[in-house]
């Protein structure tokens, strides 16, 4: 690894060259970065089709400024032969490339596992694909939307009797990127214990199967497909999204029957005792009528009397906050996961924190 006294964090001295475009990719070396590794980020003159999508402050874009943060940026375009020579001196001072460019571009900008490692043989290339790098479906173009529908995540998702429902931010990309920086220490623990680096390949699909173990698990050991059900829990009830006085709404979940318990004491009831909801099965039975009452209950409150007095008894309770309230909720402000750093042309900007706290070497 290389030597950086400047860094902090738990991945001081690592390099990372990243190669990738979007959002899986880039956000997995940006990871990489907040722990404190020196990340390079590789750009055509073009630029990533990231920095033309979302909201502009400036002459830069909300979304790419987020997911390519603690990068440094380059410009060479690997299709010119002078650019060749300085990408090959570039390699050899970094330990991870992170890439999703597909075949056969890949290979004829030189940047194959095989080619990168005759420049730098204990390299760790983690490559991104949509589907993997062989198969039926190798070489055809992905993003997160499709790979839902492949893994069932839309089928899933959505009310029962309504069309199928892509998750509302870009999940399968954020799940990928979590595996893609996994997987590059990993590799890297290996190659301090043998001195040899590796291919390593993440797709987007097999991410998302990986994610659906409790799902997909559940069909394959039972032969029971599981089906949508909107807000609703297929194991428990109540579980689902309830009306307040005022035009709110809160989140209410009971994953047994002691949180039940606990609901019908904060909301002065006995539904506990009513055959029709005394236990888990009848209350599965009974869903609508109980959803019904424990919507007419949750209305006599505002939002702002209601979840106080559901967490002072221990029943599981959120809003239903919008954006505008998450950057200002004093549990997500303490942890730290909205912060303000100096962008070169736009001054101070925010944007969200490390999720991961070190208590000895924390990332910046």
């Amino acid at each position: 690894m290389s030597d950086d006294t400047t860094a902090s964090g738990p991945l001081a001295g690592l390099r990372v060259l990243d190669i990738s475009t979007m959002l899986a990719g880039p956000y997995g070396a940006t990871l990489l970065g907040d722990l404190g590794a020196d990340v390079v980020r590789l750009e055509s003159h073009y630029g990533d089709e990231s920095r033309h999508l979302g909201p502009k402050r400036g002459t830069e874009r909300g979304p790419y400024l987020s997911l390519n943060r603690n990068k440094r940026d380059i410009v060479i375009d690997l299709q010119q032969p002078a650019a060749r020579e300085v990408f090959a001196r570039l390699v050899r001072t970094v330990d991870v490339l992170i890439t999703n460019i597909r075949e056969p571009a890949l290979s004829k900008l030189g940047l194959n596992y095989e080619q990168v490692a005759e420049l730098k043989p204990d390299i760790v290339w983690v490559g991104v694909t949509a589907f993997g790098p062989d198969g039926p479906y190798a070489g055809r173009p992905g993003i997160d939307f499709l790979a839902q529908g492949y893994t069932g995540v839309l089928a899933l998702n959505g009310e029962p009797d309504g069309k199928p429902v892509r998750t509302g931010f870009p999940a399968v990309d954020v799940i990928t990127s979590l595996l893609v920086a996994n997987a590059a220490q990993a590799a890297l623990r290996v190659r301090d214990r043998t001195g040899e680096g590796q291919r390593v390949e993440v797709s987007l699909l097999d991410s998302l199967m990986h994610a659906q173990a409790s799902s997909i698990g559940a069909y394959l050991t039972t032969g029971e497909a599981p089906v949508r059900t909107g807000n609703r829990s297929l194991y428990f009830a109540p579980s689902g999204v309830y009306p307040t006085r005022d035009g709110g709404h809160v989140v209410i979940t009971t994953p047994g029957e002691k949180f039940f318990g606990k609901l019908c004491r904060a909301l002065e009831v006995d539904w506990d005792s009513d055959p029709r909801f005394h236990d888990i099965t009848a209350r599965l039975e009974n869903q609508d009528e109980l959803d019904r009452v424990v919507a007419a209950r949750t209305s006599a409150y505002t939002r702002e009397e209601l979840i106080p007095k559901l967490v002072a008894a221990d029943v599981l309770t959120a809003p239903i906050n919008e954006v505008e309230d998450v950057v200002r909720d004093p549990q997500i402000l303490h942890n730290g996961m909205i912060v303000s750093t100096q962008h070169p042309t736009l001054g101070e900007v925010q944007l969200t924190g490390i999720p991961i706290r070190f208590y000895r070497t924390p990332g910046s």
